[in-house]
């Protein structure tokens, strides 16, 4: 059976059903591309702040800047007021191919003020949401869903029906509640029963780390798509890895040491370019991921961390890595 297969969500179709998860402070311009160009089917926009949106906040605008990216791409917007979350909807959806609602982060800052997860805990209101969005977009509107708040609130079943009702074309579930974080392991059986309960394509999100692990969630849920968040960490070489494996059975070499450089090189690059220098800061995490485990590769991290320009930056990363 050939789980590798185009998906089609509303009336856009992907090339293939492994999306990049969107996530704050990581799937940015630059991390997008390097991920679509190792065979992301589709990339999402870090979450764009719905009221931020409606009051014009340049920062968050920023966030959606998808000049010259290969297309689709969704865009995440989170919110918990039905007036901001219908004009962030009609705002995005001029710009995107997919308008995704975030009912997932358990961000504590997110939380506090009724969005993400919180508003598994209040589904008729996650309703009014709903329905706010698919009404002032455009384009096929997405939800990301996490099993529910805690072990006594599991509502992935009940708002993935309520979600198909109201013209969702597409739901993703992270297998974990919002009180485990990212903790433990997560419950694919709960995506499971998503799945089987509605007839919109179910999304998996939890736990896929390489492609091994693809393919059992793929066997094990019968989902329609996979998304990976943490799993791309230092790793955009994930979706290649698992198109060649769902496709031939076979594994794919590691990266050498040589392309990493290059993918680190052009990340920096597009960074700049974006960003100007003070990308250098923010790309401390990612040249962190992109070089765990490699030989002293925590003093590369400490020196790394007192750097701010990009050229000091290539110099030292370049003789780093004559030395592996």
């Amino acid at each position: 059976m050939t789980y590798l297969k185009k998906l089609k969500i509303g009336n856009v179709e992907l090339e293939n059903n492994l999306i990049l998860a969107p996530m704050a402070g990581v799937t940015n311009q630059p991390f997008r591309i390097i991920c679509k160009q190792f065979g992301a089917g589709m990339v999402c926009t870090e979450m764009a702040s719905s009221k931020a949106i409606f009051h014009n906040d340049q920062k968050t605008k920023r966030l959606l800047n998808t000049e010259g990216e290969k297309r689709p791409i969704s865009f995440q917007i989170f919110g918990s007021d039905e007036e901001t979350m219908g004009y962030a909807s009609k705002y995005v959806s001029k710009l995107a191919d997919i308008v995704d609602i975030n009912m997932g982060c358990p961000a504590p800052k997110v939380v506090k003020n009724g969005d993400g997860s919180k508003l598994l805990l209040d589904l008729e209101k996650a309703e009014k949401i709903i329905k706010a969005v698919v009404q002032n977009s455009d384009k096929p509107v997405t939800l990301k869903i996490r099993k529910g708040w805690d072990k006594n609130n599991l509502v992935a079943v009940e708002i993935a029906k309520i979600a198909e009702q109201n013209g969702i074309s597409a739901i993703t579930v992270h297998g974990r509640t919002r009180s485990e974080f990212y903790t433990g392991k997560a419950d694919w059986d709960i995506i499971k029963q998503v799945k089987e309960s509605v007839s919109i394509p179910v999304i998996g999100n939890g736990d896929v780390i390489d492609k091994e692990s693809a393919l059992e969630m793929f066997k094990e849920t019968n989902v329609d798509g996979i998304m990976i968040g943490r799993g791309t960490f230092g790793n955009p070489w994930i979706f290649r890895e698992i198109i060649h494996y769902l496709q031939t059975g076979e594994k794919l070499p590691k990266p050498t040491n040589e392309e990493k450089l290059e993918v680190i090189k052009q990340h920096i690059d597009l960074a700049v370019k974006e960003k100007g220098e003070i990308a250098v800061k923010e790309l401390r995490k990612h040249i962190a991921w992109y070089t765990k485990n490699l030989k002293n590769s925590s003093e590369f991290r400490n020196k790394i961390n007192t750097i701010e320009q990009e050229d000091e930056l290539i110099n030292y990363i370049d003789e780093y890595f004559k030395t592996l």
